[in-house]
């Protein structure tokens, strides 16, 4: 088992902790398939069964949220990245993992003071004129306090917590290993990637962690907005930015669910549902840099209908690429093109294997759902919705920036509804997309990619000889070597592996039988109940085998037929 091969011994008792509520949600069978019950009784451990599937009359879904719950801070963040996977969940899962709240009480100021004086190189009474211990507000990486530097300028000031680094750390570490174990001993769980999604969740988390990242995000963001009057991006105070601190510049707004602030300071809700559906369509369409976590809480309502974005710790990024096969992947729905919204999807999902003509199909089924609907009728959550099942039904899958769009729109729509009933995010995307559209056939643009052709071109033919001349080299002394990689061989050799272990006890048995035969016959030596021993124990090593490769045998066939 894999986690026999577990060399950070530090981690077992949070393995423990977190194999404990598994079992208290119903998940045991998980437990044990996992094979963590061995090893931890291996390693001193015991796991408490008294209070299993106390939780089982609960929804599946609702049990691995609370249990996400429970498990901590990190569990937490990761659910939050499994709701915008809706092309591998279906909505009812979705819905659960989106109640998954980083709500986490700050710590006191004394905790992490030394910490903050440490980063920035003073004393705090040297670097702000006034600082409120009191935080703003606390999540599992950091906590925002108010504050006002010494030429007067309120910020706000987020602090990573002590030590955090180290809890998440052995946290990923145990969702690795449990994710390559489901991938290879779950046949249920291969559809949802868990190590693709486990990659994702790590690369993420730990751009949330350097908080000068987010520093990074929001000022590349600030530059595409400079000349809008509409939209605002705090400032950045390089000076006193670390891994472990930053400070913005402190905003002081309306929450958007706060309707009565907004009607009192006399601001257009239509307005401002426009101003922010054309500040997010231009970071995806144009800017490729957009706001993946633009809830409630991020985004803040001025004066003058004007529109504040914060907390860039969550960003999605599209290269020009990706953004051209957004565009034509809109184009061909429109067009009823169902082969070439096949050929994207497919594209974006690996090339996997899936019957096209089927997917094909079902594809044309969608688009002339929504065809001919007016632009104002027309849900892009339902059509987004939609789509999310096409992919699971074929057994596709996003990429995670697309992921991570697809929730964005999603919430944007809803947030634009509330704002105004009437809000239509379809007309408002449909300029972006024709400009788009436009801008790829701008002649400045073929020239540019004719240069880089031809630069390319060139590289390669500059070093063919180079490339001929070390091939032919690799033959004639005979270190030519072509790498093969065959899908699914690792599963292959283990079960060949397996196949092997049962004919070598298989046939050890078969001996024990033929050579305790013949000891039962022979006259004199230690007997038990008047027959030989060593005949006994001949056969009892002998039926020992046989059962353990009827067990393997029948477990082979289980994972099979799961």
């Amino acid at each position: 088992m894999f986690f026999e091969a577990l060399s950070a011994v530090r981690d077992i008792g949070r393995l423990q902790h977190l194999a404990s509520i598994l079992i208290r949600y119903g998940f045991g069978d998980i437990v044990r398939r996992m094979g963590l019950v061995d090893f931890l009784a291996r390693t001193g451990k015991v796991l408490n069964w008294k209070y299993a599937q106390e939780q089982s009359h609960l929804e599946l879904p609702e049990r691995v949220r609370r249990a996400m719950e429970e498990m901590g801070p990190t569990f937490i963040k990761f659910g939050q990245i499994l709701a915008t996977r809706v092309d591998l969940f279906p909505p009812e899962w979705i819905e659960e993992f989106e109640k998954l709240h980083d709500r986490v009480p700050p710590l006191p100021f004394k905790a992490v003071r030394q910490q903050l004086e440490e980063d920035l190189g003073l004393p705090i009474n040297e670097v702000f004129k006034y600082f409120e211990e009191k935080p703003l507000a606390g999540a599992s990486i950091a906590q925002v306090h108010r504050a006002c530097l010494q030429d007067g300028m309120e910020v706000a000031v987020k602090i990573r917590r002590p030590a955090i680094r180290k809890t998440i750390n052995a946290d990923l570490r145990l969702l690795e290993r449990l994710a390559k174990i489901a991938e290879s001993e779950i046949a249920e769980m291969k559809h949802y990637r868990p190590r693709d999604v486990i990659h994702q969740f790590t690369q993420s988390l730990y751009r949330e962690l350097d908080l000068a990242a987010e520093c990074r995000n929001a000022e590349r963001m600030a530059g595409y907005f400079e000349d809008d009057p509409n939209i605002v991006i705090p400032n950045v105070y390089w000076e006193w930015v670390s891994e472990r601190v930053n400070i913005q510049q402190y905003i002081d707004g309306f929450s958007s669910r706060n309707f009565t602030l907004m009607e009192q300071a006399g601001l257009d809700r239509k307005k401002l549902a426009v101003n922010g559906t054309q500040a997010v369509l231009k970071m995806v369409l144009v800017a490729g840099l957009f706001h993946a976590d633009p809830h409630p809480g991020n985004i803040l309502f001025l004066p003058n209908n004007r529109i504040a974005f914060i907390d860039f710790g969550m960003v999605g990024r599209l290269s020009e690429i990706r953004r051209q096969q957004v565009v034509d992947l809109l184009h061909s729905m429109v067009e009823q093109e169902s082969n070439s919204v096949a050929d994207v999807l497919l594209e974006w999902s690996g090339d996997k294997l899936t019957d096209t003509d089927t997917l094909a199909t079902d594809i044309e089924t969608l688009i002339h759902t929504y065809h001919g609907v007016p632009l104002k009728r027309l849900n892009i959550t339902d059509i987004l919705s939609d789509l999310a099942t096409l992919l699971r039904d074929h057994h596709l899958s996003l990429p995670p920036d697309l992921t991570m769009l697809f929730k964005a729109l999603i919430t944007l729509e809803g947030m634009g509804r509330q704002l105004d009933p009437d809000f239509d995010l379809a007309s408002e995307a449909a300029p972006f997309l024709k400009q788009v559209t436009l801008d790829r056939y701008k002649p400045e643009v073929w020239i540019t990619k004719g240069r880089r052709n031809v630069v390319q071109m060139v590289d390669i033919l500059s070093g063919l000889p180079r490339d001929l001349r070390r091939l032919i080299k690799a033959m004639r002394t005979g270190t030519l070597r072509i790498n093969i990689d065959i899908i699914q061989l690792e599963q292959f050799g283990k079960q060949v592996d397996n196949a092997a272990s049962r004919l070598t006890v298989g046939l050890i048995t078969a001996s024990l039988i033929i050579g305790s035969s013949i000891v039962m016959t022979v006259k004199g030596g230690p007997t038990i109940m008047g027959l030989p021993a060593l005949g006994l124990l001949g056969f009892s090593a002998a039926a020992i085998g046989g059962v353990w490769v009827l067990l393997s045998i029948l477990k082979g066939s289980r994972n099979k037929n799961p």
